[in-house]
């Protein structure tokens, strides 16, 4: 993320305790934030933000600021309890909080980003963020809950459409629709309707795009362990169309692995499933769908965007959208 929303993040952060316990726990409270990350929701908010006449170094872009730290604080404090809820093993290249301190420990430092998350929306001051992170917060919440409930009753009748609506409530929402939303509102303007079905075209085509580079991404760049939606049994469309084609013995194998908790799954087969996945049509056609979906959605933002204040920003706006959109880690 930007330095000046690290800064931010971490002023609102104790850094500082006489106590050595104490000492530790906020020092786990900035590993997160301190380890980085993309900052693509923050930056999709400021792009917004601009696009709305917000000028840089203003009151206005201060509170486009503040939100965006927001959104940070909050995407650091869903990471650490997705960690704990998937059973993961890495965050951006390092072992995942519970990894390192126990779950206990990281189930509390998440509970406290989420506080802090509160105080950067209220130092905004800006009228309506405060609905829009909480139906957010809402939606994320509805989709990790399909997602994990599949995992949890081991639940692999699924179609297409099901990933798709787990898709638009965990990920569209806080990728690229309230992003937008709060970019506007920071700009003191209603945001314009069009955004919701320009970011639920765009919200699947990212988590989409993730989940092929979860399969074949660089991990010095992916930040995430290749191959770990796999181990965590995760439901993909990229999964999902090659259970269609894939032979009894093929599909028998699969589901007998995905029925085992992540430590008694068995490497070997997990890595001939994840070279089969690869080798057969269905990264191909999940690609082809993200495409799909990414070039709808850019249209619609486009034409959300057609009377945005500042045009020269509503076009980087839309340029960055579709470099995330074909990212490749």
């Amino acid at each position: 993320m930007r330095p000046e929303l690290l800064e931010r993040a971490l002023s609102l952060l104790p850094a500082s305790a006489s106590h050595p316990e104490l000492a530790r726990y906020f020092a786990m409270l900035r590993d997160y934030p301190i380890r980085g990350g993309k900052g693509i929701r923050s930056e999709l908010l400021l792009a917004s933000a601009a696009a709305h006449g917000v000028q840089v170094d203003t009151a206005a872009w201060e509170r486009a600021l503040w939100l965006a730290t927001a959104l940070e604080l909050f995407q650091n404090w869903v990471l650490i309890h997705d960690d704990i809820e998937d059973d993961s093993e890495e965050r951006r290249g390092q072992p995942a909080l519970h990894r390192l301190h126990g779950v206990a420990l990281a189930i509390n430092a998440g509970d406290a980003l989420h506080a802090y998350m509160w105080a950067a929306v209220h130092r905004a001051g800006v009228p309506g963020a405060m609905e829009e992170f909480l139906a957010m917060i809402h939606r994320t919440a509805e989709g990790q809950h399909l997602d994990l409930a599949w995992v949890e009753r081991r639940e692999w009748t699924l179609k297409e459409a099901d990933y798709l609506q787990m898709v638009s409530l965990k990920t569209a929402h806080y990728t690229v629709i309230v992003p937008l939303r709060l970019g506007a509102l920071a700009a003191g303007l209603a945001p314009d309707e069009r955004f919701t079905a320009a970011g639920l075209a765009l919200g699947a085509a990212f988590q989409i795009r993730d989940d092929v580079l979860n399969l074949l991404g660089d991990p010095a760049k992916y930040g995430k362990e290749i191959g770990g939606d796999l181990l965590e049994g995760k439901r993909t469309l990229i999964v999902l169309h090659w259970l269609q084609t894939a032979s009894a013995q093929q599909k028998d194998l699969f589901l007998e692995q995905m029925h085992l908790d992540r430590p008694a799954k068995d490497a070997a087969t997990i890595a001939d499933i994840h070279r089969r996945l690869l080798e057969g049509g269905s990264v191909a056609y999940a690609q082809a769908y993200a495409d799909a979906q990414a070039k709808a959605g850019i249209a619609l933002l486009t034409e959300a965007l057609q009377d945005a204040p500042d045009q020269t920003a509503a076009a980087r706006l839309v340029g960055a959208v579709r470099e995330l959109a074909s990212r490749e880690a």
